[in-house]
């Protein structure tokens, strides 16, 4: 069904907010998805502070062409969406690429990243990055790793100093 003129502008004026707050953008194709899916997906982004946005391609093609950014959305035959991130840049690419792994019918496409136009396998090896509460942990340990050791040694050297005492008082 046709949209009407009005209808297609509150797209446009909603799109044009949400891609100029988004930190990145994932391009999937879910074609042959099912409902449940998609809405589970949906509730994954919302956790992590993303959106998952369905429009027509030509009213992507336009807020992207006022953005400055060159695609060309007529090449693609399939059905299109946009995983928007707004407080991490990872996070999107993340839950797409868990999803696609779940759902074949779900394929990532591309993404925009910094401003620039990212292929579908970087957007996938972005997924497979540790996430930044993984890297502060294993940072943390990192640097806990020698003092623990330290206290451990401190520790063994008392307690066979303890059981040196004891034998010798016997």
């Amino acid at each position: 069904m046709a949209l009407a003129k009005a209808q297609k502008q509150k797209i446009l004026e909603e799109l044009k907010e949400k891609i100029a707050r988004q930190k990145s953008m994932v391009f999937i194709d879910f074609t042959g998805m099912k409902v449940k899916d998609i809405f589970g997906l949906r509730k994954k982004l919302k956790e992590i502070n993303g959106e998952l946005k369905v429009a027509k391609k030509t009213l992507m093609g336009i807020v992207f062409k006022e953005k400055g950014i060159d695609l060309d959305f007529k090449k693609i035959k399939t059905e299109i969406a946009l995983i928007l991130g707004y407080s991490d840049e990872i996070s999107p690419a993340k839950i797409a690429y868990q999803t696609s792994q779940e759902n074949k019918n779900l394929k990532i496409l591309g993404g925009f990243l910094e401003s620039k136009f990212i292929e579908a396998e970087r957007v996938i090896e972005l997924a497979k990055l540790p996430t930044k509460n993984e890297l502060l942990a294993k940072l943390a340990g990192s640097i806990n790793a020698p003092v623990s050791n330290f206290v451990y040694s401190l520790k063994y050297n008392l307690k066979g100093l303890v059981t040196v005492l004891a034998k010798v008082k016997t």
